[in-house]
């Protein structure tokens, strides 16, 4: 173990402003980021971003190390509520270990790590079990603040369209709706970003004032005294459970459907370079395999999230608990279960999201064209499969046609969401490969814009006339 008292170890900064003198170090060191090289094109922006949480903002600090810097980001929320961290989030912590690098973009100054140990200390780091979710937001907060990306807030997509030049977004801001052009979209607009939350078909007809959904508002304050229902097996239900015993509530039982809760977090087996870097290479019968058994297995909450809830008397775990129905009875929801009948006030579906088209209006015309994995490929058995509905994407996380030539424009939008985990893996949202992700994408949109502005560097090659030599610095012999 690292002798946190040796003072020949470089403790690093022992300020953010000395912190951020050796990154701005770093960046010069590196030569980053470099000249922009690509050529404007009527106005039209060379990259538009949709979200500028974490996938964005690291997206964006991806192209500006390449070059490509006449991008910009558009995200609906206020600034610093960008993300789940804030809203539908409910952890302590962090659910991934405290030492990922995260977004940092293989530049050590820029490390959660190094943001912590220079506000309080090594011996702090040493000691920290997991990041606490607010600090992990704040990190956030400083990463956009030391990258600099150009964000726009309280602008939400409305639209997307385009033709074999480019992509037309329509955008509502507080200036109003407007329009506009960019040669590439990257979607970074979350777990939900290509849909939204699971809401199971059977409490569709159940009256809304007594259920909410864990990923949105809940007046957990207004539950004090009350008996709660949660229903699922993972973290988020684990959390959501916590939050309501925490605020007072009288009776919280967590309704699981499986015969065991999850205890093996099978993602954390497939968390090597392998796996993320060339996730996407497999063929669909594997990269098929690999998501649906994790999700067959699920994921288990942290142990801290879970003895969050045990610790509390009043919280009771029920498995081989699935709901059969649901009643109004006396102002009150009466509950007939696989092992019995119970009656709560309120119940939280814990049921995480869904890839659900009808849920983005925004996206209309993607759906109408993109490719799907139903279209491509599905296992016999599983067509209804929640991955049925994921998008095939491309080796860029592009969007394929579904009938070629329909949408030429379609190859310009790419899924850097959650959307494209079943086609890419898990380097597009999640923390631990959320930097190659980015790298890799940034690599391809490069790749396609120098291809496109073929013309123009050839002429700049043509054209380039900087000498070298000057002729003053030698004598031509003579007598030959």
């Amino acid at each position: 173990m690292t002798d946190i008292f040796d003072d020949r170890i470089d403790h690093g900064p022992r300020s953010l402003e000395a912190l951020e003198a050796r990154l701005a170090r770093d960046l010069d060191l590196l030569t980053l980021p470099p000249a922009d090289w690509v050529p404007p094109q009527d106005g039209a922006l060379d990259v538009a971003i949709i979200g500028a949480g974490m996938a964005g903002l690291t997206a964006a600090f991806a192209l500006r190390k390449v070059g490509i810097s006449n991008i910009r980001l558009f995200d609906r929320a206020p600034p610093g509520r960008e993300g789940p961290w804030a809203t539908y989030a409910r952890m302590e912590t962090l659910r991934s270990p405290k030492t990922l690098t995260g977004p940092a973009l293989g530049l050590p100054n820029l490390t959660f790590r190094a943001w912590y140990e220079a506000q309080f200390g090594r011996v702090a780091w040493e000691t920290l079990h997991r990041i606490p979710r607010l600090q992990w937001l704040e990190y956030l907060t400083w990463y956009r603040r030391v990258t600099n990306p150009p964000v726009e807030n309280g602008t939400a997509l409305t639209g997307l369209t385009g033709d074999a030049d480019g992509v037309t977004l329509d955008l509502a801001g507080p200036e109003g709706a407007r329009r506009v052009r960019a040669r590439r979209v990257i979607l970074a607009n979350g777990r939900d970003g290509l849909g939204g939350p699971f809401i199971p078909p059977f409490w569709r007809a159940v009256d809304k004032r007594f259920w909410s959904h864990a990923h949105e508002t809940i007046d957990f304050a207004a539950l004090r005294g009350k008996t709660v229902a949660v229903l699922g097996a993972g973290a988020g239900a684990v959390d959501n459970a916590a939050e309501a015993l925490e605020q007072g509530a009288a009776k919280v039982y967590m309704l699981v459907r499986r015969a065991e809760l999850p205890r093996i977090n099978k993602g954390l087996g497939a968390g090597h370079p392998g796996n993320v870097l060339a996730f996407h290479t497999l063929t669909d019968e594997q990269r098929w395999a690999y998501n649906q058994y994790i999700a067959e297995t699920g994921v288990p909450a942290p142990h801290n999230s879970m003895l969050r809830c045990s610790r509390h008397a009043n919280f009771a775990l029920l498995t081989r608990c699935p709901i059969e129905a649901a009643e109004p009875e006396g102002g009150r929801l009466r509950l007939r279960t696989g092992r019995g009948t119970v009656t709560v006030d309120h119940v939280v579906l814990a049921t995480g999201f869904a890839v659900d088209w009808a849920q983005r209006p925004e996206l209309a015309e993607i759906a109408r064209h993109t490719l799907l994995w139903r279209d491509r490929f599905t296992p016999p058995g599983q067509e209804n499969s929640e991955f049925a509905l994921h998008p095939y994407l491309g080796a860029d996380f592009e969007f394929l046609e579904r009938t070629p030539g329909a949408a030429p424009w379609l190859n310009r939008v790419h899924a850097f969401n959650f959307a494209a985990v079943l086609s890419h893996g898990k380097v597009t949202g999640d923390i631990p490969g959320i930097s190659a992700g980015a790298e890799r994408l940034a690599d391809s949109i490069t790749a396609a814009l120098f291809t496109e502005d073929y013309d123009h560097h050839w002429q700049r090659l043509i054209d380039f006339a900087t000498p070298e030599l000057l002729g003053d610095e030698w004598t031509e012999a003579e007598g030959f």
